[in-house]
C-alpha cells in the first residue's frame, strides 16, 4: 500500500496482519486533520469498537503535524522533530486504542487547503474504497479550523467518487474547533462519549507535546464530553457520562449534487428560526 506523500506513514498494531487486511476489516473510519484530532472527535466510534473482534476502528491523519505549538521539553525542536515525535504519539495512540490501522499521510497543511490539489483526494479514495467502512467520522462543516475545512471537502470529494452501493452507511462531522451544541436537538447527533473515561483520558493523554506544549486538551476534552451530557436536556436526568455531538452529512453522500455550502447553512437557519420564534412568544 503507497500513498502520494514519500513520508506517509503505515502502522498496524496488530503485528500479524497486512495492511491491506487491517484496513479491509475496517467498520468504524475517522479521518482528521491532525495527530490528536482522531482521539477528541471520533472517540466514540474507538468505544464502540474496543475490545471486540466484530468491529474494528481505524485511523486516518492527513498532514504532517509540523507546525503544531510546543513548550518545556519540545519548545526547541524543529519541524522535521516534531514531525517525528507526533508520529509516534499517533502511533501510541493507535496501540492504546486497539486500533485495526493508523495511516499517516503526512501532506503539508498548504496542500490539503489548496482544493485543487488532487494528490490528497486520491490518497483518501484509496482509503475509502479498500475500508468500505459502515461509519465514518469527519471534521464538520462549521469548524473554524481551515486545515479542518480541507480535509472535510477532500474526503467528501473521494466519498462521493465511490460507487452508491460501496459508500458508508453513516457519515457524521464531528466537532473539534467549534462546538456543535448550537445545533436543534432535532438536528444532533448524539454519540455515547462516557464509555471507558480512563481509556478516552488516556487516549488524549498520549499526545504530551501537546500538552505540555500549552494545550490541555486532556482536560478540556472531558469536560466538553461532560458539560454536553448535562446540557442536553433540562427535564431528564443524564442518559450519558459524556456526549459528543455530531451533524449529520450522510445526505451530502448519497446526493452528490447537494451543496455542502448549502446543507450546513440549513441548519445554522433552523436554529436562527429557532431562536427567533421562542424571543417573539415572550415580546
Amino acid at each position: 500500500m503507497k500513498f502520494s506523500h514519500p513520508a506517509a506513514d503505515i502502522f498496524v498494531p496488530d503485528t500479524g496482519l497486512t495492511p491491506e487486511n487491517a484496513l479491509a476489516r475496517t467498520t468504524h473510519l475517522c479521518v482528521a486533520a491532525h495527530q490528536d484530532d482522531i482521539e477528541i472527535m471520533a472517540y466514540p466510534g474507538i468505544a464502540d469498537c474496543f475490545g471486540r473482534r466484530d468491529r474494528w476502528f481505524s485511523g486516518v491523519v492527513v498532514t504532517n503535524g509540523a507546525g503544531s505549538p510546543r513548550a518545556g521539553v519540545y519548545a526547541e525542536f524543529t519541524d522535521v522533530q516534531m514531525q517525528e515525535v507526533r508520529r509516534q504519539e499517533q502511533r501510541k495512540a493507535a496501540v492504546v486504542g486497539e486500533y485495526s490501522i493508523q495511516i499517516q499521510l503526512a501532506h503539508p497543511s498548504s496542500a490539503v487547503k489548496d482544493k485543487a490539489n488532487l494528490a490528497v483526494q486520491d490518497d483518501l479514495l484509496k482509503i475509502f474504497s479498500a475500508a468500505q467502512a459502515e461509519i465514518v467520522y469527519l471534521h464538520q462543516p462549521a469548524d473554524k479550523h481551515d486545515t479542518h475545512i480541507g480535509v472535510l471537502a477532500h474526503s467528501l470529494a473521494a466519498l462521493r467518487k465511490i460507487p452508491a452501493n460501496c459508500r458508508p452507511r453513516r457519515v457524521l462531522g464531528c466537532e473539534v474547533w467549534r462546538d456543535l451544541d448550537w445545533l436543534l436537538d432535532a438536528d444532533k447527533q448524539v454519540l455515547d462519549a462516557g464509555r471507558f473515561p480512563n481509556l478516552a483520558m488516556a487516549l488524549v493523554g498520549v499526545f504530551d507535546s501537546q500538552i505540555s506544549g500549552g494545550k490541555r486538551y486532556d482536560l478540556a476534552t472531558a469536560g466538553r464530553r461532560i458539560a454536553h451530557a448535562t446540557y442536553h436536556t433540562s427535564h431528564a436526568t443524564d442518559q450519558f457520562q459524556g456526549i459528543t455531538w455530531a451533524m449529520d452529512l450522510t445526505p451530502l453522500i448519497d446526493n452528490p449534487a447537494l451543496s455542502v455550502a448549502e446543507y450546513t447553512q440549513g441548519f445554522v437557519d433552523r436554529f436562527k428560526a429557532d431562536v427567533a420564534t421562542r424571543l417573539a412568544n415572550f415580546a
